[in-house]
C-alpha cells in the first residue's frame, strides 16, 4: 500500500507487500546521483515523512519510525529498524537484524555489523578534525561488531570500534575501542568487566 500523499521516484524497486505511509519521499535524487536505483526489499514498512534517498539497497522487512532519514547509497539488510527522526548519512553498511531506535545519528562510513543494536539519541561522529579543510579526506565512521550494543544518548568518536557483543553503558562517551564481550561505561567509556550472561 502506497499511501496517496507519498512520493516515489522513478528507478525505485520495490518488493512485494510494502507499506509506505503518508508524506513519505522514496528514491530523493542526490547531486550526482542521477539514475541510481533505489531498491527496498518485500513487508517493508515506512512510516509517515520518512526520506530515503536514491541508490540505496534495502532487504526484507526493513522497518522506519516516522521522519526517519535515510541519505543515499548505503546498503542495508534485511529485519533493520531505524527509529523515529533517525538519520543515517550516505555510504553505511548495516547488516541484517541491526536496531537503530530513535533519533539516532550514523554518520556516512559507519559499519553496523549483524545484530547490533543502537539506542535513542546516540550520536556516532567520523570528523575528527571538524571544518578543517581537508575534513572530508580523513571521516572514518564507528564500526559496530556483530551483537554489540550501544545505551541511550552515548556518543562515540571517530574510528572507534564496539567489539563483539559489547555492551556500552547509557549515556557514555567513548573515545577508544571497546572489546569484544566487555561492559564499558563513562565519560570516557573503560571497559569494567566481563559480560556473563
Amino acid at each position: 500500500m502506497i499511501a496517496a500523499t507519498a512520493i516515489v521516484h522513478a528507478n525505485v524497486r520495490l518488493g512485494r507487500n510494502v507499506t509506505i505511509e503518508d508524506f513519505c519521499i522514496i528514491g530523493a535524487p542526490f547531486a550526482g546521483g542521477e539514475g541510481a536505483e533505489t531498491v527496498i526489499g518485500d513487508d517493508a514498512v515506512i512510516r509517515s515523512h520518512t526520506v530515503i534517498y536514491a541508490g540505496n539497497k534495502i532487504g526484507r522487512n526493513f522497518t522506519t519510525g516516522n521522519k526517519a532519514n535515510i541519505r543515499e547509497l548505503n546498503v542495508i539488510g534485511d529485519d533493520v529498524s531505524i527509529g523515529t527522526m533517525s538519520i543515517v548519512e550516505h555510504h553505511v553498511v548495516i547488516e541484517d537484524r541491526v536496531r537503530i531506535h530513535s533519533a539516532a545519528f550514523v554518520p556516512e562510513y559507519s559499519v553496523l555489523k549483524r545484530g547490533c543494536w543502537i539506542g535513542p539519541g546516540t550520536v556516532i561522529t567520523n570528523a575528527r578534525f571538524p571544518l578543517h579543510p581537508d575534513a572530508k579526506k580523513t571521516l572514518q565512521g564507528a564500526t559496530i561488531e556483530e551483537d554489540a550494543k550501544v545505551g541511550a544518548s552515548c556518543t562515540l568518536l571517530p574510528g572507534v570500534t564496539i567489539g563483539r557483543g559489547a555492551l556500552v553503558g547509557a549515556g557514555s562517551l567513548v573515545s577508544h575501542d571497546v572489546p569484544a564481550g566487555q561492559i564499558a561505561f563513562g565519560r570516557p567509556a573503560q571497559a569494567k568487566r566481563k559480560i556473563d550472561y
